[in-house]
C-alpha cells in the first residue's frame, strides 16, 4: 500500500518544487547578493528530498474536504523550515554531506551558510503573510502553529546537542523519545497536517486526529532514520553513513544499548571518541545488534505506526485521502527494505 504514497509524492512534487523556486529567483538585481544568498540557498533547496511534508500539509486540506492547493503556501513555509534547519544542523554537527552533494557551509563557508539558514527561516512567515487567498484569522492560527513548531524543534536540537556537548550517557529510552518528539515529530508529521487541516476548514476532532496521526508517524519516520544511518543500504549512498555512531548521537539505539549493554564502557569510548574508523564503527553495531537495540527501535517504530493508523479510526476524511495517509504511515516504517 506504501507505493500509493510514493507515487502520490512523485505526481505533486514538481508544483511544489516550481512554487518554492518563486522564493530564490529574480529576487535581486544586485550579482553579489545573487550569489551569496539567492543561489546557494535555491541550489540547496532544489536539491529536494521528497518533499512529504509539504505534501502532507496539502493532503490533510484535502482529507478534511478543502481546495489541495489551498495549503501550498503552507507548505512551502514548512519546507523552508527544513531547508534553514538542515543547514544549520550541517554546522552544528560538522556534517559533510546533504543528499548526496556537499553541504552549504562546505562549499560557502559557515558564515554565509548560517545567513541562508537565516534567510530561509524569514520566508517560514513570508510565505503565509503573503498568502492573498487566506483569510486573515486562518493565517494568525496557521502562525501560531508554524512558530510552535519552530521553538519545539529548537528545543529538541538543544537536548540533541547539550548531550553530545557534556558527553551525557545518563540517558533514558523516555529522555530520546521527548527530544525525538520535540525535534522531529512536530514539523515532519503533527504540524503540517494540522496546518493543512486548518486551512481546509477541517472540525477540531479532525485537526487534533491528524495532529496525534503526525506525532506519532513522525516519531517513527526518526526512528527509522536513525536506523537507515546504522543498517540501511540505498542511503549510504547518499548521506554519511553511520555518522550518528561519529557524532556521538543519543539515537533510541544507542540509548537503549547502553541501558542494556555489557560492554557499556566501550560502547561509551566509542561513542565519544569521534572516530570515523570503520572497524569501530562496525563494532558499535555490533553491539547495538548484540543488546537488542536495532530490533527494539524497529518494534517501536512500528507500535507507533500502529497507534497513528488506530488514530484515524472512526475520523470522517475523504476516503482516498485517508487512504493516502495510511500508505504514508507504512512508508515511514518501510523504507529500510
Amino acid at each position: 500500500m506504501s507505493s500509493a504514497f510514493t507515487d502520490f509524492l512523485t505526481r505533486n512534487v514538481g508544483e511544489v518544487n516550481e512554487f518554492l523556486s518563486t522564493f530564490f529567483y529574480d529576487k535581486t538585481d544586485r550579482a553579489d547578493i545573487e550569489r551569496y544568498l539567492y543561489a546557494p540557498l535555491g541550489a540547496f533547496s532544489a536539491n529536494a528530498g521528497k518533499r512529504h511534508r509539504p505534501l502532507i500539509c496539502m493532503l490533510a486540506c484535502a482529507a478534511v474536504g478543502g481546495d489541495f492547493h489551498a495549503a501550498l503556501s503552507a507548505a512551502a513555509a514548512i519546507e523552508h523550515f527544513q531547508s534553514a534547519a538542515l543547514i544549520h544542523d550541517d554546522i552544528a554537527d560538522n556534517g559533510h554531506l546533504r543528499r548526496g552533494k556537499p553541504c552549504v557551509h562546505v562549499t560557502e563557508g559557515v558564515g554565509i551558510a548560517i545567513n541562508c539558514g537565516d534567510y530561509a527561516l524569514t520566508l517560514v512567515t513570508d510565505a503565509i503573510l503573503r498568502d492573498s487567498a487566506l483569510a486573515d484569522d486562518v493565517k494568525l492560527r496557521v502562525l501560531r502553529e508554524l512558530t510552535d513548531m519552530m521553538q519545539r524543534t529548537v528545543e529538541g536540537q538543544a537536548l540533541d546537542l547539550g548531550w553530545v556537548r557534556d558527553e551525557r550517557f545518563d540517558l533514558t529510552v523516555d529522555d530520546y523519545l521527548t527530544m525525538a518528539t520535540l525535534k522531529t515529530a512536530h514539523y515532519s508529521g503533527a504540524v503540517p497536517l494540522a496546518c493543512g487541516a486548518i486551512i481546509g476548514g477541517g472540525t477540531e476532532e479532525q485537526i487534533e486526529a491528524l495532529r496525534s496521526f503526525g506525532l506519532d508517524t513522525g516519531l517513527a519516520f526518526q526512528i527509522q532514520d536513525d536506523l537507515l544511518n546504522l543498517i540501511g543500504e540505498r542511503e549510504a549512498r547518499e548521506k554519511d553513513f553511520r555518522s550518528d555512531i561519529t557524532e556521538g548521537k543519543r539515537t533510541l539505539v544507542a540509548v537503549h544499548a547502553l541501558e542494556h549493554a555489557d560492554e557499556r564502557d566501550e560502547l561509551e569510548c566509542i561513542l565519544a571518541s569521534g572516530t570515523t574508523d570503520p572497524a569501530a564503527l562496525d563494532r558499535a553495531v555490533e553491539i547495538f545488534e548484540q543488546t537488542g537495540s536495532i530490533e527494539f527501535a524497529r518494534a517501536h517504530a512500528i507500535e507507533l505506526i500502529e497507534r497513528a493508523k488506530h488514530t484515524l479510526a472512526g475520523i470522517e476524511l475523504d476516503a482516498k485521502c485517508r487512504e493516502l495517509l495510511l500508505a504514508m504511515a507504512d512508508f515511514f516504517v518501510e523504507r529500510l527494505h
